[in-house]
């Protein structure tokens, strides 16, 4: 008895063990998941204590379901261990800051603003623009940038570039 005991056990075993494998693999496109890297970061001084950045990243969508942009921060993390949080200067900003401050170079990529929906499976090219109260000596010597994005339903994103 012990023995038709073991194998109902060893059956039962392996069926939940399937079963729970085809779960998971048919919900894995279900789960939110953005993949990306920041490419390029272009610096400039607007005065002595602001310096505008433009970062040019590239995300990717690899989950079956959009992801709509709700929050975007970029922090440049210092050798202190100190985070500058930079502000987000508006899409429609973009042309001024570039036209007159040539140093920065042109906008290869649309600017990424809050509910831009990155599409299932595909991968997008962006660019955000931001203005950190640091000296531009001060933003060269900082470990890294950090890129955090949250979307509408809450899953988070984020990457970093060193300098």
């Amino acid at each position: 008895m012990s023995r038709n005991l073991a194998i109902f056990v060893g059956v039962g075993v392996l069926i939940v063990a399937v079963a729970l494998g085809v779960i998971l693999y048919g919900n894995k496109g279900s789960h939110l998941e953005l993949k990306g890297e920041i490419i390029k970061i272009r610096t400039g001084v607007i005065d002595e204590h602001n310096t505008a950045a433009v970062l040019d990243i590239r995300l990717e969508n690899t989950s079956d379901v959009p992801f709509m942009v709700r929050d975007v921060k970029i922090t440049a993390e210092q050798p202190n261990g100190e985070k500058a949080e930079g502000m987000i200067i508006s899409k429609s900003d973009f042309k001024q800051l570039l036209d007159y401050n040539k140093f920065l170079g042109k906008q290869f990529n649309e600017g990424l603003s809050m509910k831009d929906k990155i599409p299932p499976h595909q991968t997008v090219d962006r660019m955000i623009a931001i203005r950190f109260e640091l000296s531009q000596a001060d933003l060269a010597k900082a470990k890294q940038i950090r890129l955090w994005l949250q979307d509408m339903d809450g899953p988070e994103f984020e990457t970093t570039k060193t300098f």
